[in-house]
């Protein structure tokens, strides 16, 4: 089944190519419900920072950042590495659910034969358990990312938002914050697909004493995985108006965001009107 995928909206900032630090870019520029847009140089997406090199750093610096979201779990740090430090900047460690979470999954993720990865991915498994992963991260992390819009309207922008490959968890954070602040869905869903693009693809890891390790076949298994695919962003979507009723609802009953709240997001995030 083919996926209709919107059309990516122009934006006005120039997105560089960091050595070490994937899937980075700005989401100033995407246009609101209401006439305006985010601000250029507020508000930042990325893959880890673990890895960023002295150039990267020096890149990031220039940014004027205040706060470095990092929603990667323990197990991901431990794997990857924390954050290189950023001066003056305060890094916010805040663990969301890792879209393919479990140990023994991800043992068979890296180890696993064919057989046994088929048995876990195939027959649209994998699809499926990331579809389910974004419904949970709406639906059990109220809590988190309550507290992130609210540190956002308080005093944490310009802010970068990151979880390990900046796709799922840092994908999810970024979209509610967009649209909790009226930025049209289809432009959050156009950038949400930007992690596609080859450039900011997060790189798949197979043991290299795995059987048939990175076979056209174990990689077509993989592939949901690392996907960014409309339809999880939409899985969550759907299961905040199932539960909640509308996004409305959502953020002043799931989030406790109150209108003067919102209206603060606003006015931090959005151009004037």
């Amino acid at each position: 089944m083919t996926q209709q995928l919107p059309q990516v909206p122009p934006v006005e900032a120039n997105e560089p190519e960091l050595a070490e630090v994937r899937n980075f870019r700005d989401v100033g520029g995407l246009p609101t419900t209401d006439g305006r847009a985010v601000r250029p140089g507020r508000l930042f997406r990325s893959g880890h920072l673990a890895h960023a090199t002295e150039a990267d750093v020096v890149f990031l610096d220039s940014l004027g950042l205040h706060t470095v979201f990092d929603f990667r779990n323990l197990a991901d740090r431990k794997v990857e590495g924390a954050d290189v430090e950023l001066p003056g900047v305060r890094n916010v460690n805040i663990p969301l659910n890792d879209p393919a979470e479990g140990k023994e999954f991800w043992r068979l993720v890296s180890e696993g034969d064919i057989d046994q990865l088929h048995a876990i991915l195939g027959e649209d498994r994998a699809a499926a358990r990331m579809s389910d992963s974004y419904r949970k991260m709406v639906i059990e992390r109220t809590a988190e990312h309550s507290r992130i819009l609210h540190a956002l309207a308080e005093d944490s922008l310009p802010a970068l938002m990151h979880c390990a490959a900046g796709k799922d968890r840092a994908g999810l954070s970024i979209a509610i914050t967009l649209l909790a602040v009226g930025v049209e869905r289809e432009a959050v869903e156009a950038d949400y697909v930007k992690s596609n693009d080859p450039h900011r693809r997060y790189k798949v890891r197979r043991s290299s004493t795995a059987p048939d390790a990175m076979s056209p076949a174990v990689m077509e298994l993989l592939s949901p995985l690392f996907d960014a695919r409309i339809e999880y962003l939409r899985a969550a979507f759907e299961a905040i108006e199932g539960t909640w009723g509308s996004l409305d609802a959502y953020f002043s009953e799931g989030l406790k965001l109150s209108p003067e709240t919102r209206e603060l997001l606003r006015l931090r995030l959005l151009t004037e009107a």
